[in-house]
């Protein structure tokens, strides 16, 4: 923790080598939460380095009163946001909730090569009811199932209130449990 303080504070006199150590810390984090929400490997890269560079021309504007994680990821939410506004596909309108089993099997360990499987059947699954959501629904489901962020850290992150992300959340979830069709079965199997 102290590093990094040293490289933000180093950054922000313009010192690109400790900018690039940033990078090298959240590049994993940042990467996975632009390919959740594009879901598409190479769109998510190039968001990647974008939500990177704006982080570097904005990081003036950093608050050290608040986890550096959570505005990066700020930064790189609303870039993945105006990408898939940008994109002007017509999103299904659904209705549920995302099954506790769907984020809990993502985070568990590595299984056998059946497991595997199931697990990779389940995690497509998983990413095409995601895809499916509002982009501000599914900005909040990454922030909050994958990145175990606290409703205030999505708050500060998306701007908006903490109401609003529960909201948010609530909807997201009816919608995916509506638009779950077979992950009971296949729950049941891993």
């Amino acid at each position: 923790m102290g590093d990094e303080q040293a490289w933000i504070g180093r950054a922000r006199s313009g010192d690109k080598e400790a900018f690039s150590r940033l990078v090298e810390a959240y590049q994993t984090p940042v990467y996975n939460l632009t390919y959740r929400m594009l879901g598409n490997s190479d769109e998510a890269e190039e968001a990647a380095q974008e939500a990177f560079l704006r982080a570097y021309s904005r990081i003036k504007q950093y608050d050290a009163a608040y986890k550096f994680s959570t505005w990066l990821l700020s930064i790189t939410s609303h870039h993945c946001i105006d990408r898939l506004r940008k994109r002007r596909l017509t999103w299904l309108s659904l209705d549920e909730p995302l099954p506790a089993q769907y984020a809990a099997h993502l985070a568990s360990g590595t299984p056998g090569p059946e497991a595997q499987a199931v697990r990779s059947e389940l995690e497509d699954r998983v990413q095409e009811l995601i895809d499916a959501l509002q982009p501000d629904y599914r900005a909040a489901v990454v922030l909050r199932y994958w990145y175990d962020m606290s409703y205030e850290e999505i708050a500060q992150a998306m701007q908006t209130t903490v109401s609003a992300i529960k909201s948010r959340l609530f909807r997201a979830r009816k919608m995916l449990a509506a638009a779950q069709t077979t992950g009971t079965e296949m729950a049941e199997m891993v």
